[in-house]
């Protein structure tokens, strides 16, 4: 148990006002965990004092790191661009304004130890875990982009866009490398190859709220994410993810007995 180590993932864009509070939460939680971990915040070209505000959790935690991007390149260059930074043997990327609380990273623990390589956490297994639900109309363009996401990609998630997801250190190895998608779009294209390369993926009902501060436009980016789901079928015609880049398949996940798992009451209990 002891030798597993963890790096959890967090893209940022003008986020100063959120990251306080979500570095205070996810860092009291790895330290109730006792995890061996790292925190990773990758910095998406922010015109705010985001970098500022990681600089100073990183000179106070050792354990935090501020990874710059070239520019604004968008959350799925971020989640990349993280991922290839990382040090840990389970990976694991949140959202900012942590709208999945961290303390909700022992499900997908408990799915990676059962077995699975991939576990995304999702809003619409269990709708009865969302302690504050999307406007009407969020909801009817998610629902329509997870229709989509069937006819186009094949995917039978019920959530790809959940921004709560864990990876096998293999696993993650395999995938990231060969993404593409740069924007909001990634979440499936990730998805996709990791069906592709034939890795088990466990979608796990998680505690969310929605975020009224959300920097996702239903019309602009549900237009622009349909064109990257385009583009995925597109890449998967042309061959472009064939390459098991990191090692290709996993034979199983990680061994239940070499994984620790977060104690019930922290699974329960809001930092």
């Amino acid at each position: 148990m002891d030798s597993l180590t963890y790096s959890i993932i967090i893209p940022a864009y003008n986020e100063s006002q959120r990251l306080p509070a979500t570095l205070d939460k996810v860092l009291a939680y790895l330290a109730q965990q006792g995890w061996n971990a790292e925190v990773i915040v990758v910095n998406d070209g922010s015109r705010d004092n985001t970098a500022d505000v990681v600089r100073d959790f990183a000179r106070r935690n050792s354990i935090v790191r501020l990874v710059e991007n070239p520019g604004n390149r968008g959350k799925g260059y971020s989640v990349r661009n993280g991922m290839s930074q990382a040090k840990g043997d389970i990976l694991l990327f949140s959202d900012a304004d942590l709208s999945s609380p961290i303390y909700e990273a022992g499900k997908l623990l408990r799915a990676l130890a059962q077995g699975a390589d991939v576990a995304i956490g999702s809003r619409w297994v269990d709708a009865d875990l969302q302690t504050q639900r999307q406007p009407f109309y969020r909801q009817l363009s998610g629902r329509v982009f997870n229709l989509l996401l069937r006819v186009v990609l094949g995917l039978r998630q019920k959530d790809t866009q959940c921004g709560f997801k864990a990876f096998t250190r293999r696993a993650a190895r395999s995938i990231f490398p060969l993404q593409r998608i740069e924007r909001w779009g990634f979440d499936p294209e990730i998805l996709y190859i990791a069906n592709k390369f034939g890795f088990k993926t466990a979608e796990v009902p998680v505690e969310w709220a929605n975020d009224e501060r959300s920097k996702i436009s239903p019309l602009r980016d549900g237009t622009r994410m349909f064109m990257e789901l385009c583009s995925i079928r597109w890449n998967a015609i042309r061959g472009l993810y064939r390459v098991k880049a990191g090692g290709g398949k996993s034979s199983g996940g990680v061994a239940s007995s070499q994984l620790p798992v977060a104690s019930p009451s922290t699974d329960t209990q809001k930092q």
